[in-house]
């Protein structure tokens, strides 16, 4: 893996590195609608391809993902978290990382009680896209968000990165589309 070529810091002296916010279903995996156990999940065309070379080039990549689908007792929290080691797993198979997966577990129409709220976390709001920038030195500036709603991309301007609305293909194409979209903007 290449180091990273940032010169930005952050007020804690560490090194800002771009970032690639990418929203899973839809975008890593199709979606089939609360994807919960490893056998309905179905990769995206390209998407460990993407991953691999994003982390190539010595970006963070982190998977920012509403998954309101434990608010309304389709599955609970520790099998999406079962779920996101298998696909970690899998992608480090292609030699591809995930930095840190950020998930909502919440929706305000839930039915499960401890889960049938509001968050600021939930898409379209920036909330996930905000925590990763606190975690991480982030290069807002050269970071964009792939994903397929229309709330993906409101919660990449409320976070102030930019966001590309993907309708499907191959991922890894269109993540260097917009890689090159976004270094021609700057």
């Amino acid at each position: 893996m290449s180091a990273p070529h940032d010169t930005d810091t952050s007020a804690n002296g560490r090194i800002a590195r771009p970032a690639l916010f990418l929203d899973r279903d839809g975008v890593i995996n199709v979606d089939k609608g609360y994807v919960r156990s490893v056998d309905a999940f179905e990769w995206i065309d390209g998407a460990a391809k993407t991953i691999a070379a994003f982390n190539a080039r010595g970006w963070l990549v982190f998977v920012v993902t509403n998954q309101s689908g434990i608010a309304h007792g389709y599955y609970t929290e520790a099998e999406m978290h079962d779920l996101h080691a298998w696909m970690c797993a899998e992608l480090e198979k292609s030699g591809a990382r995930i930095d840190r997966i950020y998930y909502c577990p919440f929706d305000k129409d839930g039915t499960v009680p401890a889960f049938a709220r509001d968050s600021y976390d939930h898409k379209p709001n920036p909330g996930m896209l905000l925590q990763a920038m606190t975690d991480f030195a982030v290069d807002k500036d050269r970071s964009f968000l792939i994903g397929d709603k229309e709330t993906d991309i409101a919660a990449a301007r409320a976070a102030g990165i930019q966001g590309f609305l993907f309708s499907g293909g191959d991922l890894s194409r269109f993540a260097e589309w917009a890689l090159a979209d976004v270094a021609a903007n700057r």
